[in-house]
This record gives C-alpha cells, sequence and structure tokens, in this order.
C-alpha cells in the first residue's frame, strides 16, 4: 500500500492511495496536468486511477476534477450533497451520470482491493467526510478541512499506519494578519479549519507503536509556513498527555507545490 501528497495546501489537493492492483485520488483539485505529471513520477497513468474521491466541493478539492473524469472516465465517489454541488459547478462542465457513485458517512464501500471508509467531518461545506482506507492489514486515512475534532473523529482515526491530517494555520498569524474579520471567524470556526496546535493536540490522541507516517497537510499560503507548522505540532506532541515525543514518529509536511515522499506500508 502507498500513499503520496501529489498537492497539499490551502491552493489545492491531491492524493494518491494505493495498491499493487488499485489506485485511486483522494480530491483532484490542482490540474489535469499537474495530477498526471504526479501520477507519472510514481509510475501510474491517469487511466490506471479507479476512482477519485472527493472530501468536499470546495474549488481547491474539485478544480481539475471535469478534465480528468472525462479523459480517463474515471468514477467519482462523493456524498449526495456533494455530488449535487458538483453537478451544478459549471467550471467542471458536465459529467455522465454513470460516472458519480453517492457515499454515506460511516457505510464502507470498495474500490478495487480497497476498502473505504467515509466519515463526517464540520466544515462549512455540503455534508463533507473524510476518508479512512485499508488494504489488507494497512490502514491510512486523509483527514483535512475540520473545525474541530471531537471523540467521533478521533474513534475514526485509531490504530493508523499513515495519516495525513491538517495543520492549516497558526493562531496568531491568523488573528494579527490581513484576512478581513469574516474569514478569520470563518477559519476560526466549528466548521473552519485546524490550526497547528489542534492538530498536535488530535495527535496526541492518534499516536501508537506502529504507525510510521505522519503528513501535516492543507498548510494555508497566507498564515502559516512549513518550519511553524512542523515545530509547533512536536512541541503539541511533547507537552500533551501521552506517553510519545514529537521525534518519536516520522513528521513531514504536505507541500502545495511538491509531491511528499511515497509512504510504502
Amino acid at each position: 500500500m502507498r500513499l503520496v501528497s501529489i498537492a497539499s495546501g490551502s491552493s489545492g489537493n491531491c492524493i494518491y492511495i494505493g495498491s499493487d492492483r488499485t489506485h485511486i485520488l483522494v480530491d483532484a483539485g490542482i490540474s489535469n496536468r499537474r495530477i498526471e505529471k504526479g501520477l507519472n513520477e510514481i509510475g501510474i497513468k491517469g487511466s490506471e486511477i479507479n476512482g477519485i474521491v472527493i472530501t468536499h466541493e470546495h474549488s481547491d478539492h474539485v478544480r481539475g476534477l471535469g478534465v480528468l473524469a472525462r479523459k480517463h472516465e474515471i468514477p467519482i465517489y462523493g456524498t449526495k450533497e456533494t455530488l449535487e454541488e458538483i453537478r451544478g459547478m459549471s467550471s467542471l462542465g458536465k459529467f455522465s451520470a454513470d460516472l458519480m457513485h453517492e457515499v454515506r458517512p460511516d457505510v464502507e464501500f470498495s474500490i478495487g482491493d480497497l476498502e473505504l471508509q467515509p466519515f463526517s467531518i464540520d466544515h462549512d461545506a455540503a455534508n463533507p467526510v473524510a476518508y479512512r482506507v485499508k488494504h489488507e492489514r494497512k490502514s491510512v486515512a486523509v483527514a483535512t478541512d475540520m473545525g474541530h475534532y471531537d471523540s467521533y473523529v478521533i474513534d475514526h482515526l485509531q490504530g493508523l499506519d499513515a495519516l495525513l491530517l491538517e495543520s492549516n494555520h497558526d493562531v496568531n498569524m491568523l488573528q494579527t494578519g490581513p484576512y478581513p474579520y469574516y474569514l478569520k471567524r470563518r477559519i476560526l470556526g466549528d466548521h473552519g479549519h485546524l490550526s497547528n496546535e489542534n492538530a498536535g493536540r488530535l495527535l496526541c490522541w492518534l499516536l501508537h507503536d506502529n504507525l510510521k507516517k505522519v503528513l501535516l497537510g492543507h498548510l494555508s499560503k497566507e498564515n502559516n509556513y512549513e518550519a511553524l507548522a512542523y515545530e509547533t505540532v512536536k512541541l503539541e506532541i511533547d507537552q500533551g498527555d501521552c506517553p510519545y515525543r514529537g521525534s518519536d514518529f516520522s513528521i513531514e509536511v504536505a507541500r502545495r507545490d511538491e509531491m511528499s515522499q511515497i509512504v510504502n506500508l
């Protein structure tokens, strides 16, 4: 099983997860050209993608969806409400009804030999979800665009082998930065984005001896930077009520304009 961030940030998100036989994307929020270039770098063709699972309909998660899905006739998976929003986005073009597949939170489904479990997250979108993906005994998850976390989210992220987790902003940078007040309130609200501090606190609930990799993703271009996200998350782990330190785990920041290392499980 492999996990690779092709792009992750406030300007566009696309994550590859696959086995030897099955290849999927979580979101397609960058151009089709960039997606296919990234896939080619890991030895995959766009035509080999078996499905695109969509977390929600915001443009930084679906921007390249129309071209990619139509070009290769790739099935698209999302909640009913997410798919309805996508159908209404003129910028994405028209989709064949045969390509659209509804998923429901907490109802597992399969794409090839991958087992997927969508679960609800709180974000200002139409019924957004995060995804947990299992292949044989290995499990990974992609969890971004969460205004907050609770016991439900914690339960769905237990026992993972690798995780891409949102670490969107530094609270002080956001509060003192140039964003208008309404946008600051949105980001900091319960249906906004997870801060560096809260990403570290959430990880304290999730760390275990067999967790191989943590990718910090969806960093804000204006209100965060890589070193700050990394150090803040590690500090929260070091100071948290858990038996680990940040240095016990491989933690990497996923970039918006570069691919991450390939996580092989």
